[in-house]
């Protein structure tokens, strides 16, 4: 609900700002996002590509080998560090707008991070975990000490937007596990609410 409304904003700035954009890529910004949300899948059908091959060989083992660990943590890593940057970009924004993208972002971490235990088990919660912390608050440390144009915050926005859209249908909406329709129902009528009472 939140991002959309962004992501055509941002299209509007392309649109006005970027003399190509309008008439070499229409829809950049939205481009973007599915660049972002294609990286996202690939590297997550790489995980579980490894994890299955790594199964038939030990059937005990239930990690993703290491160096596939590294790389899915690297690319959380530069995730975190995209939206630390955009979180301090947005202190210029009003209060409610920051706040409410703070607590869906927060709320985003905590099933990435479930998501990232279970892919990894231990090697996650003895390395990824902090290496993903330590990525948010760089990210917000760089977004404090070097600003860029609105033009760039918009493109990592929409590239973010495309891997947050991906993990919110595998992780938020997931087919295999049990889940509720009432409580997505009252979930997403809730935050529409919040939204619109703003």
């Amino acid at each position: 609900m939140h991002l959309f409304p962004e992501l055509q904003e941002g299209q509007e700035h392309m649109e006005e700002n970027i003399l190509w954009a309008e008439e070499f890529l229409k829809h950049h910004v939205y481009l973007v996002a599915l660049i972002g949300l294609a990286t996202f899948y690939g590297l997550e059908r790489s995980v579980v590509s490894a994890k299955r091959e790594q199964k038939k060989k030990d059937s005990r083992e239930t990690e993703a080998p290491k160096g596939v660990f590294w790389v899915h943590i690297g690319s959380f890593a530069l995730y975190n560090a995209v939206i630390g940057y955009i979180l301090f970009q947005r202190e210029e924004a009003p209060t409610q707008s920051v706040v409410l993208f703070t607590i869906a972002m927060a709320l985003h971490f905590l099933v990435n991070d479930y998501s990232l235990q279970e892919h990894h088990k231990n090697k996650y919660r003895k390395y990824g975990q902090w290496v993903l912390v330590l990525a948010l608050l760089v990210g917000w440390t760089v977004g404090y000490l070097q600003g860029v144009s609105e033009t760039t915050v918009i493109i990592l926005t929409a590239f973010i937007g495309g891997g947050v859209i991906l993990n919110v249908l595998k992780e938020e909406l997931p087919e295999e596990r049990e889940s509720r329709y009432w409580a997505f129902l009252l979930g997403a009528a809730s935050y529409a609410i919040l939204l619109l009472s703003l």
